[in-house]
């Protein structure tokens, strides 16, 4: 049995950790580097973990992926659903103050509840934009895991037919890779939407480029070479970009910011491996925080926001401020660019929803003590 490699476990947990403060509205030099590489990496990290068997086993890969990302959207996405109008009622969420574009929410009606039920279970979409505003990434990971195996079945089936079995191992990932690559630049370039996904399949699209990628990155691993110097010319290539020619994975990119992403978040990837490595073998506590931080992203996932709004009551409070800003998406907008709060968003964020499931857990396990 391979030797688990928990240094992906804390390059999942920076990666959350970046999410965090992206959404905290940190310092904008910092929110446009993190933004570079900090969503791409979760594809990267997922797609490390494909293995050659699921072409022979798509229903096992196709279980996993559904139990994984499927059922903890719908199952948080209702949650989230079904509080949405008490939140109203408790002064959570106004409609008076809204996102740093100036766009609120509203109530749901009764048939609001419905269409958005359908639209969850459907099409993975629905969910609440100010309570669960991250939730799209369950579904562009569940459909670029899902199409990635499919990209491979179809090209090792011609491989196969040519006597290429080989291919398996490089020729095809990078045939998958290539491939999502020219998908992205043609949608981008004519403006063309996947109608049946939610906000176009842009996402999915790249997700399946950077699936792609850390499949071949497993391939390569015991090659990989670890040294400073490339770990800071890593960093250096992403924060040029930032500068230079940003870019993320937001839905609506255009064909230059397509073109703009590949690099810096392929090379965020590395940058953040090389020190997750460097953290593995010498991070001693701080180690053990990622590691645990790393194998429990859902709740962060879920609850950041949530979690947000207690940071968003000192906030009020510390300024003087309308209470009704606690409703601010998704953090309170007044005074972000010369404050520090965003720090303590970030450890509200993180920190919260981590520690309710390490109390838990130990509640679960003494209960379980108890009982035999």
């Amino acid at each position: 049995m391979e030797k688990r490699n928990t240094a992906i476990s804390i390059c999942k947990a920076v990666g959350i950790i970046l999410m965090v403060i992206g959404h905290s509205e940190c310092p904008p030099v910092l929110n446009t580097f993190l933004y570079e590489f900090h969503m791409p990496l979760f594809f990267i990290t997922a797609g490390y973990f494909f293995s050659l068997r699921y072409l022979d086993d798509e229903a096992t890969f196709v279980k996993k992926r559904l139990k994984g990302l499927y059922l903890p959207f719908l199952k948080w996405s209702v949650f989230f659903l079904i509080i949405h109008n008490w939140m109203f009622d408790l002064g959570i969420l106004n409609e008076q103050y809204g996102n740093a574009g100036g766009g609120v929410t509203h109530p749901y009606s009764w048939h609001q509840m419905q269409q958005n039920l359908w639209t969850m279970a459907t099409a993975m979409g629905g969910y609440d934009q100010f309570l669960a505003g991250a939730f799209w990434f369950f579904r562009g990971l569940l459909v670029a895991s899902v199409a990635y195996l499919v990209l491979f079945k179809i090209y090792d089936s011609a491989a196969a037919r040519l006597g290429r079995q080989a291919w398996r191992q490089m020729a095809i990932p990078f045939a998958i890779c290539a491939t999502a690559l020219a998908l992205g630049a043609w949608k981008t370039c004519e403006g063309l939407r996947v109608t049946n996904l939610i906000q176009g399949g842009y996402r999915e699209i790249m997700g399946i480029f950077f699936f792609g990628c850390g499949f071949i990155f497993k391939q390569l691993r015991d090659k990989y070479k670890i040294r400073w110097w490339t770990t800071a010319m890593f960093a250096a290539v992403t924060f040029a970009f930032s500068r230079l020619a940003p870019s993320s994975m937001e839905w609506n990119a255009g064909f230059v910011k397509f073109l703009r992403l590949p690099i810096p978040a392929v090379c965020g990837f590395l940058m953040t491996y090389n020190l997750s490595v460097w953290l593995d073998k010498h991070g001693g506590q701080l180690r053990r925080f990622l590691v645990f931080c790393g194998d429990n992203t859902l709740p962060i996932f879920v609850f950041h926001i949530i979690s947000f709004k207690v940071v968003s009551l000192m906030k009020i409070w510390y300024y003087g401020l309308d209470f009704a800003q606690i409703g601010c998406h998704m953090v309170i907008h007044d005074h972000s660019r010369e404050d520090c709060f965003w720090i303590l968003y970030t450890i509200a964020g993180v920190g919260i929803p981590l520690g309710a499931t390490y109390i838990l857990r130990k509640i679960k396990s003494q209960t379980k003590s108890l009982i035999k």
